[in-house]
C-alpha cells in the first residue's frame, strides 16, 4: 500500500447492510461495484462523523465498495473506530490530512490525495467537515472522479465569527464548489444558508437529514438506571442532560447557568453533561463557582450514548449554531422532550409545544421557565417524548438517508453515462 496511507482496520463482516431501493446503473458491468471514497478529516466523536460512519457502513454492499480516509486525529480515547470495526468499514488513515491550516501539510495532502485517488479508480468520492472537503474535493477533481460529492454538517461559515474569517470560508467553498456535482446538506436551513451566501444554485442542493441506528434508541434498547447506578443516584432521580462537546458553539455556559438557577428551585433534579472539548476547564469552574459538584455531573466523551440517552428526562440543548444535531432524533427515538435554541436546522425535528420547547439564543429566562415546566409536568414530558418518537421514522432512519445518497450516487453516473454516449 501507499506509504502515505496507515491501515487501520480491513474486517468487513457486512452485519449492518441493507439493500437500497433500487438497482440502477444498468450502463454499467452487472459485475462491477461502484468505488466510494468518503474523506473526512477526524474521527473523533461527533455528529459528522456518526454520518460518515453510518452512510459506509449501511451503503448496499452488493452494489457498493467503500472504503474511508480520514486525518490522523483519531485516537482510542476519543474517536469512533471501535464503531467502524462494529460495521466492518474499510478505514485508512492520511497523516497529513490535518485539521488546522497548514500550507506545506496541505499541499502536500491534495497532491498526495489525487495520486491516490487516481490509483484508486474510485467512482464518487464523498467529502465530509470543512477542511476534507476543501482539499478532498479538489484532489478528487485533478483525479478525474466522475462523482465529487459533499455533506454540510453545517457550515464552515457562521454569523458568530470574525466577519473576515467568513468571508475566506465563503470564498473557500464558491472555489470548490464548481467541481461538485452535488452538495448534500442536513437541513433545509443549511440550503438557504449556502444560496444566501452565493454558493452554487439551487439545483446543487439536496436535503437528507442525518439518519441513526433508531433501534439503539428504542424503549427497551437500554437500562435507564444503568447510568443512575454509575452515578450514586436513586432509580427515580430526574435528570436534565445533554450531549454536546465543550466547545464555544455549544455554549456550555448556559446549561450551567440553567442548572445553577434550576437547582435552587428543584433541589432534588441532578443534571447529565456529556461531552469534552477545550472549555472545560472553564466549565469545571463554573460549576464550583455555582456549589453544583454534586449535582452537575461531566461525563467527557462516552460511547454509550444511547444508555445515556435512556438516562435523561429532559434533553436541553444550548447552541449558537448548528446543522441538524443528530442528537435531536436520538432523543427524539428515545421518547424524550427536547428544549432547545432555534438556530438553523432545529425547527426541522423539533416543533415547537409538540414535542420540545424552542428558545431563541441567549434568552436564559425562558430557557430555564421551560425546562422547569418539564420538570413539574411529567405527562406533558410523556406527551412530546411520544410525539417526537412518532416524527423518528422513517425521516431520520440510517437506511432511508443510505437509500437517498445512494440515489445520488446514482443519479450522478448515470448522467455522466448518457453524456458520454
Amino acid at each position: 500500500m501507499d506509504k502515505v496511507m496507515e491501515r487501520v482496520s480491513v474486517s468487513q463482516n457486512g452485519n449492518a447492510v441493507t439493500t437500497a431501493n433500487a438497482k440502477p446503473l444498468h450502463l454499467l458491468s452487472p459485475q462491477k461495484r461502484i468505488k466510494v471514497l468518503h474523506l473526512i478529516t477526524r474521527l473523533s466523536i461527533g455528529g459528522a462523523q456518526e454520518n460518515t460512519m453510518l452512510t459506509a457502513g449501511f451503503l448496499d454492499k452488493d452494489r457498493f465498495d467503500v472504503e474511508v480516509w480520514c486525518g490522523p486525529q483519531c485516537d482510542e480515547g476519543d474517536s469512533l473506530l471501535a464503531e467502524f470495526n462494529r460495521l466492518g468499514i474499510k478505514l485508512a488513515v492520511l497523516p497529513e490530512l490535518v485539521r488546522e491550516v497548514n500550507p506545506v501539510k496541505d499541499a502536500v495532502a491534495l497532491a498526495k490525495l489525487a495520486r491516490r485517488i487516481k490509483k484508486s479508480k474510485f467512482d464518487v468520492v464523498h467529502t465530509h467537515s470543512s477542511k476534507a472537503g476543501i482539499i478532498g474535493r479538489l484532489a478528487a477533481a485533478a483525479a478525474g472522479v466522475p462523482a465529487i460529492v459533499h455533506t454540510v454538517h453545517g457550515w464552515s461559515f457562521h454569523d458568530w465569527m470574525n466577519p473576515l474569517a467568513r468571508r475566506v470560508y465563503i470564498g473557500l467553498e464558491k472555489m470548490v464548489e464548481p467541481k461538485t456535482q452535488k452538495l448534500i446538506t442536513v437541513s433545509d436551513r443549511d440550503t438557504r444558508k449556502g444560496l444566501v451566501a452565493g454558493v452554487g444554485s439551487s439545483d446543487k442542493y439536496t436535503t437528507i437529514h442525518s439518519g441513526i441506528e433508531v433501534w439503539r434508541f428504542s424503549d427497551g434498547a437500554s437500562d435507564p438506571n444503568s447510568i443512575r447506578s454509575e452515578l450514586g443516584l436513586a432509580p427515580d432521580t430526574l435528570i436534565v442532560g445533554t450531549v454536546s462537546r465543550l466547545a464555544p458553539q455549544k455554549n456550555p455556559s448556559a446549561f450551567v447557568r440553567m442548572a445553577a438557577e434550576l437547582h435552587k428551585r428543584f433541589p432534588d433534579v441532578h443534571f447529565l453533561y456529556v461531552g469534552d472539548g477545550p472549555l472545560r476547564p472553564e466549565i469545571e469552574k463554573e460549576i464550583q463557582e455555582h456549589g453544583l459538584e454534586s449535582h452537575l455531573h461531566l461525563l467527557g466523551a462516552r460511547r454509550d450514548i444511547p444508555e445515556i440517552t435512556h438516562a435523561i428526562d429532559i434533553f436541553v440543548l444550548t447552541s449558537l449554531w448548528e446543522g441538524l444535531p443528530r442528537v435531536f432524533p436520538q432523543a427524539m427515538a428515545a421518547g424524550k422532550p427536547i428544549v432547545a435554541t432555534r438556530v438553523d436546522g432545529a425547527p426541522e425535528a423539533i416543533e415547537d409545544a409538540k414535542n420540545g420547547y424552542l428558545v431563541e439564543v441567549h434568552d436564559h429566562k425562558t430557557l430555564v421557565d421551560r425546562v422547569g415546566g418539564l420538570i413539574q409536568n411529567p405527562n406533558l414530558r410523556l406527551e412530546f417524548g411520544a410525539r417526537g418518537r412518532d416524527r423518528v421514522y422513517p425521516d431520520f432512519c440510517a437506511t432511508r438517508m443510505t437509500e437517498q445518497i445512494s440515489d445520488v450516487y446514482d443519479q450522478i453516473l448515470i448522467g455522466k453515462q448518457h453524456s458520454k454516449a
